[in-house]
């Protein structure tokens, strides 16, 4: 005897749900009780279980596979380059891009939940492109979005990620999941948001446990606490409207858009041999107060050749 059910509430319906909410279509005509559900069999689809009811009926149980839209989807695709959108420009992104987060058809998890410990800023001498959550080695660490896994590398060839995941999206966005002690999934394979994609590490440029979590859009980072609140794991809204001026790494979540165009519009220097604070005030027209004031500096720090300041 055999009945399939189609999954259309959550994607994330447990067995233990449907044991506690037990199906009332397979009833044997000598009991009195519906069907329990006793055990679960796997298939060779991830997205397909087999339930197993204590009146030695089965059925399949569908969980629903994402939809992925294949028009656009494979555009600049690439398995082995970890930052696959190199030939896009900034400069070819409209000034403002509509970003359908969820829908009927995508749902949202948060990769893991907890205080954000840095976030995306220009930090010492490098930009830091995305945002670090301190974690126990070994946290399960799930996809945020349904989508399509582009990258799953081991820490010799991710330059400081660690184990990386980077998972591409049905909307032109891709998140990046860092520092990973290993990751579970195979480059091409679809996952739906929720799944576990990995745990926590400290592999790679890390100094302690934690999540390095980027988002992208067509290869242009931009902060990810403009999506979602990490403390809560909740999503901000369904869908949010990104401004070109949100991809400087100076542009953050919690500036008004005036703050943020102004801060993408800062002049950044990279120090050489005879810099000194007065010479670059004169060369961009400003101040040396103004210019500590920007860094969070005194006028007596030294220089170092290839530290980066913010002039104007």
């Amino acid at each position: 005897m055999k009945h399939t059910i189609l999954l259309t509430a959550s994607l994330f319906l447990t067995i233990n749900i449907f044991a506690q909410n037990p199906i009332t279509e397979i009833i044997p005509e000598e009991s009195t009780a519906p069907p329990m559900v006793i055990d679960t069999v796997n298939t060779s689809d991830k997205f397909t279980k087999i339930l197993i009811y204590d009146n030695h009926t089965w059925e399949y149980f569908d969980l629903g596979r994402p939809v992925i839209d294949t028009a656009d989807f494979y555009e600049y695709w690439s398995t082995d380059i970890i930052h696959a959108y190199k030939g896009v420009p900034l400069s070819e992104l409209p000034d403002e891009i509509d970003l359908r987060l969820v829908d009927s058809t995508n749902s949202f998890c948060p990769p893991i939940t907890g205080r954000v410990r840095s976030g995306y800023k220009f930090r010492r001498t490098r930009e830091h492109k995305g945002l670090d959550i301190p974690l126990n080695m070994g946290d399960t660490i799930r996809a945020a979005f349904d989508g399509v896994v582009r990258v799953a590398e081991f820490s010799r060839n991710t330059g400081g990620y660690g184990n990386l995941v980077v998972i591409r999206h049905p909307n032109g966005l891709e998140t990046y999941y860092g520092h990973l002690s290993k990751y579970i999934v195979d480059t091409s394979e679809i996952v739906k948001a929720g799944e576990i994609i990995g745990y926590g590490g400290n592999t790679g440029r890390s100094t302690g446990p934690h999540l390095h979590f980027e988002t992208r859009y067509m290869g242009q980072p931009f902060d990810p606490e403009r999506l979602i609140d990490f403390e809560t794991g909740t999503l901000r809204d369904t869908i949010v409207t990104l401004q070109k001026h949100y991809f400087s790494i100076y542009s953050h979540y919690g500036q008004t858009d005036e703050e943020s165009k102004a801060a993408s519009d800062r002049i950044v220097h990279t120090i050489r041999s005879g810099d000194t604070l007065g010479s670059l005030a004169v060369k961009y027209g400003t101040t040396v107060s103004n210019i500590c004031k920007l860094n969070g500096i005194k006028s007596t720090k030294l220089l170092r050749i290839g530290q980066r300041l913010i002039v104007r």
